[in-house]
């Protein structure tokens, strides 16, 4: 059922919004759940991955492999982590292309905006604020 009328249900403009959004929108699409230690300390599921994140391949050809992310790859909608890659014929090594929703933050690269992020999202303390406001008639 469609609740919001301003955003359409259709199959062919979602698509087209999806493949053609901007590199801002690309960045929260390629979010990463975060593994069970992470999401207990930070009280939130996903982050939207960044490059210096390690990660643990859950899903695919490379399920269990564990790297740091070595590039986020937004016009292609993938990841490239640390040691996955593939021999080329010539002898050369390209690295593979992992979507983010096939890995699982293990350790993430905290800076001061990543640490306001994580900040924001926490779901206990939003939880907390919402009951100690009282309605006033």
């Amino acid at each position: 059922m469609k609740f919001n009328p301003d955003v359409s249900s259709s199959r062919r403009k979602s698509r087209k919004a999806h493949f053609s959004a901007p590199s801002s929108v690309r960045r929260k699409i390629m979010s990463s759940s975060l593994s069970k230690e992470l999401r207990a300390k930070y009280n939130t599921r996903s982050i939207p991955i960044r490059k210096d994140d390690e990660v643990r391949i859950v899903r695919g050809k490379y399920k269990g492999r564990e790297g740091k992310v070595t590039q986020v790859y937004r016009k292609k909608w993938v990841i490239h982590v640390d040691r996955v890659q593939r021999d080329k014929s010539n002898g050369a090594s390209v690295p593979i292309g992992i979507h983010p929703s096939n890995v699982v933050v293990t350790t993430i690269k905290l800076d001061k905006d990543r640490r306001a992020i994580l900040e924001r999202k926490d779901r206990k303390k939003s939880a907390k604020t919402g009951e100690d406001v009282e309605m006033v008639d």
